[in-house]
């Protein structure tokens, strides 16, 4: 039955990486294409395109990206706390039947790093793809 439980743990901590490594693309590809639009298009707005057009597009893609990355940091935090519960059944497993020294638990200090430094990065993105454009079009 433990043999059962570990592999179902590990399937878990499988499934949350590949869950937490879509979020992150995502969340990047997304902030870098809208950094790309919305300053071409605060850009294009200040040179005396047409500004009813370039605000709309700007006003939805900033609505969008603000959206985006607070559920992307969202589910990373979510992906944190699920990966912080399995191992620590894990470990706790591991102590149990007293294999634990096999497995370091600093690990799951790591990987709070990890998530953290993940979410950092989001957050800067979505930021930078955000004010960037802003910054253009208010400031020219």
């Amino acid at each position: 039955m433990i043999e059962q439980v570990h592999k179902h743990i590990l399937s878990e901590l499988r499934q949350n990486s590949r869950a937490d490594t879509v979020f992150m693309l995502a969340a990047v590809l997304f902030n870098l294409v809208s950094l790309g639009i919305n300053w071409g298009v605060a850009d294009q707005a200040q040179r005396g395109g047409e500004f009813a057009a370039a605000d709309a597009v700007f006003v939805l893609l900033f609505v969008g990206t603000l959206l985006i990355n607070l559920l992307v940091l969202r589910a990373l935090a979510g992906g944190r706390k699920s990966r912080g519960t399995l191992l620590g059944g894990l470990t706790d497993m591991y102590r149990e039947h007293g294999v634990d020294k096999y497995y370091s638990a600093d690990l799951i200090g790591d990987y709070a790093t990890r998530y953290r430094l993940y979410m950092g990065l989001v957050l800067l993105l979505g930021i930078l793809s955000l004010g960037v454009p802003l910054a253009v079009r208010v400031l020219g």
